[in-house]
């Protein structure tokens, strides 16, 4: 009985990027490290709640579109 050889395989494919799962990737960065990401066009905020995170982010780095320095 011949047993067939095994194809090639490419050693780049172990390299392949998994994909991430981004709101857990956040949630772990808040529970651990207390590092909050918010987007402001995210739909789970409300108007008022919008308006804080885009104030508080032009407040601590300007206007969307200003350059610093």
């Amino acid at each position: 009985m011949k047993i067939p050889p095994r194809p090639y395989q490419c050693p780049l494919g172990r390299t392949q990027p998994t994909a991430l799962d981004l709101d857990a990737l956040k949630e772990q960065g808040w529970r651990e490290q207390r590092i909050l990401v918010i987007a402001v066009y995210d739909d789970r905020l409300d108007f008022t709640e919008r308006e804080l995170i885009r104030r508080l982010g032009e407040r601590l780095y300007g206007h969307p579109g200003a350059r610093h320095g």
